[in-house]
């Protein structure tokens, strides 16, 4: 089968539609099938892959892809490369990785459209959002990049990972670390990432006199950030937007950290009973599930006990079979359809 795969951000950006779309059009085109993968992300003379990539293609080029494809795959849906798809009608398959506004022309436009797809959504929060059936596939990750190192000295306390950005909530979790301050508890934190919040939260940092026991190390690579974890004993997400899944959460207990992170739309499924969730927005609840872990090896160990397990559901090679399954399902229905409108 002749799969057009289309990401609107692909390798070298870096993020989570990046990585897991490199992760299964790698798996599809192992599995036997065609891949030509479709991005609006310019080529940064970087890592080679084993199918086409076309990058920023022209409208004549697009449809053209279009044409020619068995199957049309979006991972995440755009409308910049979903028009061909509405003219021509092949079958397609849309991954949700985020929630599709229910106001505004684009939202409205989206979930027009979703009707002429079969869908995939990477958790039952996600799932439950759309106005159309999914079948709920959890994300993968890089699981040549983000495992336990044997050797690895785990003397760091808490890590954060993700952009600065204000929805992540990285300054609840400087109050959080402030408040466990004044009742004698200094724990440390290294922020692993970078964004437009970076400057404020360094200053947040000194203002509520924490400014020493933070890192902030900046934007660091896959095996970098392997590294990192693999020194941490627990993971915070503290995210205050609602997390379509949390892939990093996946990241760290693959490296042998606890993910603390909080109840915000599918981190508690990516966490599983591997991790505590604490209540999204609130400090205080962030705090006393720092206190809970922190210099609790018992509890530490209790969360790594079925991490093994839960893993395993995020393996590429499981979900890529998954997707596969669902693609292989909508081709099979188009055909048929195809097949009683022709008689």
């Amino acid at each position: 089968m002749n799969i057009l795969f289309c990401s609107v951000p692909y390798r070298p950006s870096i993020g989570g539609i990046e990585t897991v779309s490199a992760l299964l059009a790698e798996r599809f085109h192992h599995a036997g099938h065609g891949v030509t993968l479709v991005t609006q992300t310019a080529d940064g003379g970087g890592e080679i892959d084993d199918f086409r990539v076309v990058r920023r293609p022209t409208d004549k080029q697009l449809f053209e892809l279009v044409r020619d494809a068995d199957m049309v795959f979006h991972n995440n849906i755009s409308l910049r490369f979903a028009w061909p798809q509405l003219l021509l009608q092949r079958p397609w398959v849309v991954a949700h990785h985020t929630w599709i506004p229910k106001t505004g022309l684009a939202g409205r436009v989206k979930r027009g459209v979703l009707r002429h797809a079969s869908h995939i959504a990477v958790s039952r929060a996600v799932a439950e959002s759309l106005p159309v059936p999914c079948a709920v596939v959890p994300n993968p990750y890089a699981d040549d990049v983000f495992a336990r190192a044997g050797t690895a000295d785990r003397d760091g306390e808490l890590v954060f990972v993700g952009r600065l950005v204000s929805d992540k909530g990285v300054d609840l979790l400087l109050h959080a670390l402030a408040l466990l301050s004044r009742r004698g508890k200094r724990v440390r934190l290294t922020v692993i990432g970078d964004g437009p919040e970076a400057p404020a939260l360094r200053e947040l940092a000194r203002s509520l006199g924490v400014a020493a026991q933070v890192d902030f190390a900046g934007r660091r690579a896959g095996p970098d950030v392997a590294a990192v974890l693999n020194r941490h004993r627990v993971l915070v997400v503290p995210s205050v937007w609602e997390e379509p899944f949390g892939v990093v959460a996946l990241e760290a207990m693959a490296c042998g950290c606890v993910p603390l992170v909080a109840r915000s739309g599918g981190l508690p499924d990516a966490v599983g009973r591997c991790g505590l969730v604490v209540a999204r927005g609130d400090s205080g609840a962030l705090a006393r599930g720092i206190d809970k872990l922190i210099g609790n090896a018992a509890m530490i160990d209790r969360y790594r006990i079925g991490v093994t397990a839960h893993l395993e559901r995020h393996t590429p090679e499981r979900v890529a079979r998954a997707y596969l399954q669902v693609i292989e399902d909508a081709h099979r229905t188009h055909a048929a359809q195809s097949a009683a409108r022709a008689v």
